[in-house]
This record gives structure tokens, sequence and C-alpha cells, in this order.
């Protein structure tokens, strides 16, 4: 039997799965808290008061692992058994503890002493916990958490977290959410589905939150497709986060484009210095050079003025500080028909202003605002139960299609099955088929109704 091969084509990662000289790397410290830093090659990492280490012992080390640091240089650590993890039940209450001043013998010149000379963290804590006059009688659970707040004081240990969307969503809402316009990860992720993001989509979006919805639209497309931002500066935006998803060039090269406010309007006519002349009046290499940066990026800019005008964009997602509503007057007309609109907002009531405006218009199809709800558990072997402190809100949608307002176009005739005409008298049997034709002429002799051929069949 002949085999035949099958041509695969090939899997374009978004990012590398390890750790690159010159990526932005999220790290998880003993408090809970992730700080971010860039690690770059023949560098040194500093972590507030929890010390530095050398760059490239981080550099081509897989994401997740956890590290400690010991005179500038990281250890990996082992990760926690199950065993470590679940705490035994125990008879053993609270109500006899006094946590006095004289609890702890261990004083803190004496803790600073062990530091000094090189004592690890673990055996501080260890003779911490023999020392304390009230260790035994605590409960297993307060016994785990008196050893965590001793390990986030004392522990020099940080975990490497990879860069997903999820990952750089959560760390900016908890660093500063005012920047990302209080958008959350739910929020984010049925933005991007109600906006259809998919592989080889053509998309315009208008970001004033950072850069998060680019971000996610560009790791959804995977590198095919076209996004198109508007924003407010002439030259491209730097988007922080899309800076801190890492990823690789094809994602955001040949896929990603902006304009400005300015040149996305048809009747602007920018205003562009000359870049063709004479080539006796080219009087250096340097100036050539300039010349023909300044010609393509001039060229850049016609291509994808042209391409905006053309129209027919599959969604437009617009998250912005600016009145949503002459952002749509401006860009819905490069909107295909069927296409997905998707408006969001920390505030309902612009998105409720903007509702009552797309009502009033044919353009929109079913416009609806929804809020999403997130509550987070914790979730631990017999300690499973919702945190104690949630996010008040994670803002609101405004989702709707676009439809072609054209008045001369003709509904679609469906092609239907018309019942049989069947000629009845009064004196049937069937008394619903009397008491119907007296509705209809009660004068008559015989009448004429529709009826079903198969129901006039099981009534006689």
């Amino acid at each position: 039997m002949a085999s035949s091969s099958t041509s695969t084509l090939p899997v374009l990662e978004s990012r590398s799965p390890i750790i690159e000289a010159g990526n932005l790397v999220l790290l998880r410290i003993p408090n809970g808290d992730i700080k971010g830093v860039k690690v770059e090659k023949d560098s040194t990492v500093t972590i507030g008061r929890l010390g530095s280490f050398h760059a490239n012992e981080l550099i081509n080390q897989p994401y997740g692992l956890t590290f400690e640091m010991v005179n500038k240089k990281l250890k990996v650590m082992p990760p926690r058994t199950l065993q470590e993890v679940v705490s035994e039940d125990t008879d053993a209450t609270n109500e006899l503890i006094n946590d006095g001043e004289f609890v702890q013998p261990l004083t803190i010149e004496e803790i600073q002493k062990f530091k000094a000379t090189g004592v690890h963290v673990s055996e501080i804590i260890k003779r911490q916990i023999e020392q304390h006059a009230n260790y035994s009688l605590k409960t297993e659970y307060s016994k785990e958490k008196y050893k965590k707040r001793k390990e986030e004081k004392y522990s020099k240990s940080f975990t490497t977290i990879e860069p997903t969307l999820f990952n750089v969503c959560d760390y900016w809402f908890n660093k500063d959410q005012a920047r990302i316009r209080d958008l959350r990860t739910d929020s984010l992720s049925q933005l991007l589905n109600l906006a259809n993001i998919r592989p080889g989509g053509r998309y315009i979006a208008v970001d004033d939150a950072s850069g998060l919805v680019v971000a996610g639209i560009l790791e959804r497309m995977g590198g095919q497709g076209r996004l198109l931002t508007i924003c407010d500066t002439d030259s491209p935006p730097a988007y922080p986060v899309v800076m801190n998803m890492n990823f690789r060039p094809h994602i955001v090269s040949g896929v990603l484009a902006s304009l400005n406010w300015a040149t996305s309007e048809e009747g602007y006519t920018p205003i562009i210095p000359p870049s063709d002349i004479p080539q006796d009046q080219i009087r250096s290499e340097r100036q050539k050079s300039r010349l023909n940066k300044r010609k393509a990026v001039t060229n850049l800019v016609t291509n994808t003025r042209e391409e905006l005008f053309s129209g027919e964009f599959d969604s437009l997602i617009i998250a912005s500080q600016y009145d949503p509503w002459s952002i749509l007057q401006r860009l819905v007309p490069y909107v295909g028909g069927s296409g997905s609109i998707v408006v969001y907002s920390p505030h309902i009531q612009i998105l409720t202003d903007l509702h009552t405006q797309m009502r009033a218009t044919t353009q929109y199809l079913s416009p609806n605002i929804t809020e999403p709800w997130l509550r987070r558990y914790q979730v631990l072997p017999g300690r499973t139960h919702p945190t104690m402190n949630t996010s008040g809100s994670g803002g609101y949608l405004l989702h709707a299609f676009k439809i072609y307002d054209d008045p001369n176009a003709s509904s679609v005739l469906m092609h239907r099955h018309k019942p049989k005409k069947v000629r009845l008298t009064q004196t049937e049997p069937t008394s619903e088929v009397v008491s119907s034709a007296d509705d209809i002429s009660s004068k008559e002799d015989i009448v004429e109704a529709s009826v079903d051929t198969t129901m006039l069949d099981e009534q006689c």
C-alpha cells in the first residue's frame, strides 16, 4: 500500500516558552505581589528588599519555576507536595492562645545575626517555632498561616509567571487598574468573544487601555489577519501591555497598523515633507537614508488610509475615553455587514446613552448591554471558600451588529408549502369545522376554509 504524505502547516507560537534576553518577566514574590522586571544579558536585576541577582541566571529558564536568591545567584526550589498543602484535622482551638510580648523569645537582633551569618530562612523559621510558647496550641490552619507569614517576611524567593493574556491583565488590574480603564480579565474575555476575534480576521480597534485590548486581539489572531488601531499620536503608539506579552515578531509585524484621528478622516490631506528630490541634490548617504525612511513612512500612511477607506472590516472594538457615539459615526461606515460592534466603558451611564442613540437608528441590530461578574475562590482541601475581598466592577459591555440601511432593498421571499383549500358543507359531522365555518359566514350554506389535509382526514 502506497503511503500518502500529508502536509501540515507549521504551528507558529505567539511567544517563546523560555525566558529570553530582553523579555519583560513577571515575578511573584512571597507576599503574593507581582513585580515586572526586564531581563537583559549581563545585567543585574533588583527586586526591592529581597535583593538582586544576575540576569544571566534567569535567561533560557522555563516559566513557572521558583527560585531562591543566594549571593546573587539563583537556586531552583522544588515544588510543594500535596502533603505539605493538605492540613490534617485537629481538635485544637485558638481560645487558650495569648499572643503577648514574651510569647516569642527570639529577638530581632538575634534574627538579624542569623541572617548575617548566612543561616537559611527555613532554619530561622524552625527556631522561631521551637521557641514559640503557644505554637502547640494552634490549629493546623493557624500553624500554616504562621509559617506563611514568616516566609513572606524572611524568604528571598520568587516564581516566574508565564506572560499569558490572563496573567498580564490580572497584573495590570492589581497594579494600576485606572490605566487599563478597570478592564478585568472576565470582561476582556467577553469583549474578545463578542467581537468574534479569530485568525485571518480584519478589525478596527480604539484602545485607550494601555494596549490591553490590542494585546488580546493580537494573541487570538496568531499573526494572521489585519488589526488597524486609531490613536491620538502621530507616530505608532507604544502600548505597554503589548510589551509585557513578549510576542514574537510575526505576531505584530505585518498585522498591526495605526492611524491617528486626523489621517482617519477621508477629507483630510496630510502634510508630508517631500521625499522625492533629484539625485544631484542629494549630498550625503545620511541624507539619502533619511529620505528613504521618509518615503517609506509616507507610503505606509497612504496604504493604511486606503485600506481603512476600503471598508468591510469584520468588527469594531472600542475602549476609549472619548464619546463612543462620535467614534461610531466616524468608523462604523468601514465595518462590513453583520459585523460586530463592541464598546467597553467602566461607567454604565455612558453605554445607556449610547444604547438609546443606537436604537433610534436602523443601522444597528440588537444593541444590548451586559455587566460581567466575577468572584474568586480559594481552592484548598477542606478550605474552599470565596475570597474575602473582590473587585466591585469590571466595567460594562455594549454589543450590536451592523446592518445595511438600504431603503431600496427587498426582503427575501420564503417559498413555503401552502395548505390546500377544501370545500366543506355544514352537514359535515365535525363540529370543529362547522364552528370555524360559522365564524367565516353564518348565512352561507357552503363555506370555504383552508384546512390541512392531514387534519381533515383525522377528523373524518
